[in-house]
Parts: structure tokens; sequence; C-alpha cells
């Protein structure tokens, strides 16, 4: 990160972060800068109570019944590799990936299939979204044409109803691959509390660092019957967002991000909302007052 912020940077502004595993170095992170961490964990990881998919996936490669497989996280790259190793030897599961074509999106996906000793046919490049993901494989048609060809996709967290339908329009046999699914937190009043304090206009700047904290902040304040209030509170709040696939849901649920960090990190989203921040949230209000 070449530039700092000074600490301070954030003035003593209220910071809504939906972290949840890693909420405690966020709020840290608020805080060296002077801001005022309003923390409300958003999500919980939660293992499929059945992997029935999953290994009928394994079970499927092995038979040589997949012509290609498109992992599209490392996380659930790993998971999915745990539940398989339930059934079947892993170097048996890491044997049938080497006979098919591998698509990796980013540089997560390859780390975790370089573990198992697979090769990556084709790693999609930044920012990794599912439309940079079908336009690398456009341009690989000639190692990756999709027609009629068997493809397996390993799904993160909610389905990718977009990715899965460009595929099939280009001819693929498209076989979903559920690993694992993201709940609310069993503790909503964190989530309900931040909802309320956004509707009272008592947030300054809002954080996300995944698209799934956008479904689930909406998804409670619908239940609250706020969200009209909560999209009006917006007006007056700087959202900063992760990177590219986050900025995508907030625009595809009407709450426009105002700025990504030059590196999808959480230390550069919170260091560049420290330098940029104040002014941006200043030229906000000013257009709103307006």
């Amino acid at each position: 990160m070449e530039e700092r912020a000074k600490p301070g940077g954030l003035g003593g502004l209220r910071v809504l972060s939906l972290e949840s595993r890693r909420a405690p170095e966020m709020a840290k992170l608020i805080e060296n800068y002077g801001g005022r961490a309003v923390v409300a964990p958003s999500m919980r990881e939660v293992p499929l109570e059945s992997n029935t998919e999953a290994l009928e996936f394994a079970r499927a490669l092995a038979a040589n019944g997949f012509d290609m497989v498109i992992f599209l996280t490392g996380v659930g790259t790993r998971a999915l590799a745990r539940v398989v190793e339930t059934a079947y030897p892993l170097e048996q599961f890491a044997a049938a990936l080497r006979r098919v074509i591998v698509v990796a999106r980013g540089p997560k996906p390859v780390a975790a299939l370089k573990e198992l000793g697979v090769p990556v046919t084709i790693a999609v490049p930044e920012p990794n979204t599912w439309r940079d993901l079908l336009r690398t494989l456009d341009e690989k048609s000639d190692v990756a044409a999709l027609k009629g060809r068997r493809v397996a996709v390993q799904e993160y967290g909610a389905s990718n109803a977009e990715l899965l339908a460009g595929l099939a329009e280009r001819g693929a046999q498209v076989t979903r691959v559920p690993v694992y699914q993201w709940a609310l937190p069993e503790d909503t009043e964190p989530l309900r509390a931040a909802v309320e304090a956004i509707v009272r206009g008592e947030v300054d700047f809002a954080l996300f660092t995944t698209s799934i904290q956008v479904t689930h902040l909406l998804r409670i304040a619908r239940e609250m019957n706020l969200e009209r209030e909560l999209r009006a509170g917006f007006a007056r709040i700087l959202v900063g967002s992760i990177g590219p696939m986050t900025s995508e849901e907030l625009r595809e649920q009407g709450l426009s991000p105002d700025f990504e960090p030059s590196h999808p990190k959480m230390g550069f989203l919170v260091n560049e909302a420290a330098q940029r921040g104040a002014e941006l949230l200043k030229q906000k209000r000013g257009k709103t007052a307006g």
C-alpha cells in the first residue's frame, strides 16, 4: 500500500462493517483510523446437511461423466475435496480432475487445486466476475469450447443464475455442485440494530466485503418492514465495496457503491476510506441536499 492514511483519517465517522468471521479485525482497522466501528455480523457459513450433490459429482467425474469443471472459490474447492474424501481416495479424485478441462476463477481456487496436484487449464484473470469467466472461455474456445460439453460448476454461497445461463446459452450441459451455503447469523440482533441505525441517520460509511452481506442486510430490513427507509438512508451514507463482484450485487440491489479500493482487500478498503472518504461523503451529501 503505497500511500498511508494518517491516523484519525476517519475522524470519528460512524463506519458500519458487516464482517462476520473477521469482525474484530475489521473493527480494529476502522478504530485505528479514528472511526467509530458499528459491527453487525451478517452471515455464517453452513455446510450442507446432505452432500449428495458433491458425492454424486465425484462419482460421475470418476466415471468420465464430465468434460469440464469450473471452480469458483478456494474455500469451496477445499470443502469439496473434504466431502469427496469421505467416500473416495483423494488421489482418485485428483486423478479424475486431471483428465478434464479445469477452469479456476482467480488465484484462490488455483492455489487450492495446486494443493491437490491438479493443473489448471484456464485461470480467469481479475477482477474474476462471472462475466470475466464467460469472456475468458469465449476467448479460449480453441481449448474450452462449451457446445455439447458436460460442465460441472462448484458453487459458492448462492447460486449464480447469470453464469449458469451463460454457460447453457453457449451449449453446455451444466451441473451445479453446491458445497456450502450462507445463512443469517444465529444472533441477528446486531444486524437489526444496524438497520435501525441507518434509518435513524446514525451511520456515515458502510463497507461491504462480500455480496452476501448486501442481500442479508436487505432481507433483515424487509423482515422489519424498514426496507424503504433503509434505502432512503443510504442516500446519505458513503458505500465502500471491496471489489467488482460486491459492487455488481450492490448495483443490482439499487445501492450503488461510491468507491472500490485499489486492491480487493480489507486493509486497502479501510485505508482508502480514510484517505478519501470524508471528501466523498461531503460531495454525496451535498448532491443529496441539492
